[in-house]
């Protein structure tokens, strides 16, 4: 379903209404893509600590077999073992069974509407119940400890520990943080932290060796965190949620990891995680600098130069750029077929010029492959230094 077709049209426009004339809905079903189930989990442990169960086990599970139930899949019949034929009586008997389920799945099939309004009602139960128990998980005093998902290779060790965490927000949502630390005898005065806003469609699971590459190879702080409705975090991914993570996890980091030096913070935004970043950049003035990597102008803008939509549009980083008061590097692909080139030097151009630093233009990369290929890691981490 693309966002140009009547029904994707009418679908909006029906999630739009349910949510009391929302922008915030319309613009979350548009931007944000969690993965389904999380690339990690938080293994939760009590004061001794001892795992606990998960209540929650089967959340994802029930995810994924709502969004099955939406598009009319279903598990497959047993084949018949190879060598032995069908009898005629079988071939009927598969016939008719093949067009019960085709007209099982007819009527499972949902119009776009409904299955925009379905998948919102339960991301907001989902993440009532999420709520509810981190708020009892940290009267409780439970810890966490990070694991990832057996898809993802095998992470780099980098010799330090990680910590897992839930940040609450002001308004009582828990922030899943991944904090990775420099190793103490490595740590000095100038130590920087990066506060790092990732892409719509991964989560910090997926982050993690881009994380400890950062940590390991620029001696610098790593703070990783999911927007809401992501993976462990609790919430729905909203616009306006994604101001609130970022700011709850800048004041743990200052306190927490930064040891009060706002001027060692360092912004990282990647392309909807420029949206937070630079939200939270003009308005605070003593942050160390700003990394935009596959930004955009605005939300609207990657979809449609033409503002007749501009009531519907989010993240306006375009005018929010001019206000910084920190030092701004731009990161794009060339050939990025997602957020054309032209969002990232038009950012670049809207920072005041006394605090441009030289963007990095990657010739042959697009959207989410610039540090992928020989030499490109090594030129990433050399431009960031």
């Amino acid at each position: 379903m693309c966002c140009c077709c009547p029904s994707a049209i009418q679908a909006l426009f029906c999630l739009w209404v349910q949510s009391g004339f929302s922008k915030g809905s319309v613009a979350g079903a548009l931007t944000f893509f969690p993965p389904e189930p999380p690339l990690y989990e938080f293994e939760r442990c009590d004061k001794d600590g001892n795992a606990l169960d998960d209540d929650e086990h089967d959340e994802n599970g029930e995810m994924v077999e709502a969004y099955k139930d939406e598009h009319g899949e279903e598990k497959g019949e047993l084949a018949i073992p190879t060598g032995a034929a069908p009898t005629v009586g079988e071939q009927s008997k598969k016939r008719n069974e093949t067009n019960n389920n085709d007209k099982k799945k007819k009527k499972k099939q949902k119009s776009p509407a409904a299955q925009l309004t379905e998948r919102a009602k339960l991301l907001r139960s989902r993440s009532k119940e999420r709520n509810a128990r981190d708020k009892a998980d940290a009267k409780a005093g439970v810890t966490y400890t990070l694991r990832l998902d057996p898809r993802l290779p095998n992470p780099p060790s980098y010799g330090a520990p990680v910590e897992a965490v839930k940040i609450p927000s002001k308004d009582g949502t828990f922030i899943a943080t991944v904090v990775y630390k420099v190793p103490e005898d490595h740590v000095t005065p100038e130590t920087k932290t990066i506060i790092y806003s990732h892409g719509n469609a991964t989560d910090v699971g997926a982050m993690y060796p881009l994380q400890a590459m950062l940590v390991q190879s620029l001696l610098c702080h790593v703070v990783s965190y999911d927007y809401s409705g992501y993976g462990e975090s609790g919430g729905v991914a909203m616009e306006a949620n994604t101001y609130k993570d970022i700011a709850a996890v800048y004041d743990y980091t200052l306190k927490n990891v930064a040891e009060g030096v706002a001027s060692n913070i360092i912004l990282y935004g990647q392309s909807v995680g420029s949206g937070p970043s630079c939200h939270l950049a003009c308005k605070n003035d003593d942050i160390g600098g700003l990394i935009l990597h596959s930004p955009f102008t605005s939300g609207m803008r990657v979809l449609t130069p033409s503002r007749a939509l501009a009531c519907l549009d989010i993240y306006p980083n375009i005018n929010r750029i001019t206000k910084v008061k920190c030092p701004v590097m731009v990161i794009h692909g060339v050939l990025d077929e997602e957020v054309d080139i032209s969002h990232g030097k038009a950012m670049h151009n809207a920072v005041p010029p006394d605090l441009r630093r030289e963007p990095w233009w990657v010739k042959d990369r697009g959207h989410n492959d610039i540090t992928e290929g020989p030499g490109k890691m090594a030129e990433y981490l050399r431009r960031l230094r």
